[in-house]
């Protein structure tokens, strides 16, 4: 296409903030994903990713690092005019090399799409109470604590 700009995948910066907490919520209107509060987005600014294309958002993902071996992915959203273009796979490999580099060797998502990351990569499905480090940390102060809906899957290298 004329006037398109390759991709690109980078840390988020403060000032992108705003638009992740939109394209993130968006989705948690639609009960696709776990709301976040801007809050929480600029405390946690240094585990987003984000996937730009001519200075616009199109997509982001979080990897959070809960414990010495373990890391999870979370807020993996993308705009519907960018999906099923690759924006989510590129985002998601990042996360997982990120994840090694830091030296965890098993990351985790919850999820309502478990078999995206299953079969794109190679994730495997578990019980959530195999995951302690985040039912106590994170999942006790959601509001759909304890009747979670959504499947934990894991991928381990």
């Amino acid at each position: 296409m004329a006037g398109r700009t390759a991709m690109k995948i980078r840390r988020a910066k403060t000032g992108d903030v705003k638009a992740i907490h939109r394209l993130v919520n968006s989705f948690a209107e639609k009960h696709a994903m776990i709301p976040r509060s801007l809050n929480d987005l600029y405390e946690n600014l240094r585990d987003l990713i984000i996937c730009e294309d001519n200075g616009s958002i199109k997509g982001v993902c979080a990897l959070h690092v809960l414990w010495e071996d373990l890391a999870e992915i979370r807020s993996l959203a993308v705009k519907k005019e960018a999906h099923r273009i690759g924006v989510g796979k590129l985002l998601v490999r990042k996360a997982l090399r990120d994840a090694r580099a830091l030296g965890a060797s098993k990351v985790f998502a919850l999820t309502y799409q478990p078999e995206y990351f299953i079969k794109s990569f190679g994730f495997r499905e578990i019980d959530k109470a195999s995951l302690p480090q985040k039912i106590w940390g994170d999942c006790l102060r959601c509001h759909k604590f304890p009747e979670c809906d959504e499947t934990a899957v894991i991928i381990e290298f």
